[in-house]
């Protein structure tokens, strides 16, 4: 039997959430609609450059990170799982976390006065957005040669260390990366996320080509 990760600490709100929703008329789609709400107007408060702006797109961006826990959650309680919603959930992951960084770099570029944070921005939503292009290619090959998903393997414990990287930098994007993000900006330091997005986004991309490299030659 598969191993799985360590339990993310996002769950801790999202399990209480969950149980208020799961009495509601809300839809898992519905919710992962609403993740993308508040994703998005986490990602405008962050471009606006003022302290206390970032400060509400963190907390929103919390909220975000809940409901799209909660979103599966519910999918399975009310048996709502389809392969439609898998790819909306994901979908949606790409586009708030390429507006976050976009938004990021916009408003420390704004408050500091230099642009090369507003491309630092621009690089890591590209690396993003690569990321979510080729998983998708990745995870067509897999179905058509019979493999199991990237998604379905999201939560085995990584073998080898391009594995482990690979694991290390999609946990560091997802999971409890909102709690960094809320860290970061309480203290205002939230720039020190943009030169890591930016590089990590390449080396996520790469190390993953690396790894379907070796799967394909095996």
């Amino acid at each position: 039997m598969t191993e799985k990760s360590p339990f993310p600490v996002i769950r801790a709100l999202s399990r209480p959430v969950t149980e208020i929703l799961a009495g509601t008329a809300f839809t898992a789609n519905q919710i992962t609609a609403h993740s993308l709400i508040f994703g998005l107007s986490a990602a405008w408060f962050m471009s606006r450059g003022v302290h206390r702006a970032a400060l509400i797109g963190a907390l929103l961006f919390v909220i975000c990170y809940v409901l799209d826990n909660c979103d599966g959650e519910i999918a399975r309680l009310k048996n709502q799982c389809t392969t439609f919603g898998r790819h909306f959930d994901t979908a949606v992951d790409w586009i708030v976390h390429t507006a976050f960084f976009a938004g990021l770099g916009i408003g420390v570029a704004r408050s500091s006065g230099d642009e090369l944070w507003w491309w630092l921005g621009l690089v890591a939503a590209g690396g993003g957005t690569i990321n979510y292009a080729l998983g998708l290619v990745l995870n067509r090959r897999d179905r058509n040669s019979g493999d199991v998903d990237l998604e379905d393997r999201e939560g085995a414990r990584p073998d080898g260390w391009v594995q482990g990287l690979i694991f290390m930098f999609r946990e560091l994007a997802r999971a409890d990366f909102c709690f960094l993000v809320l860290g970061l900006a309480v203290f205002d330091v939230l720039w020190v996320l943009l030169p890591a997005g930016a590089i990590g986004a390449q080396v996520y991309w790469l190390l993953l080509l690396v790894k379907s490299a070796r799967s394909f030659k095996a």
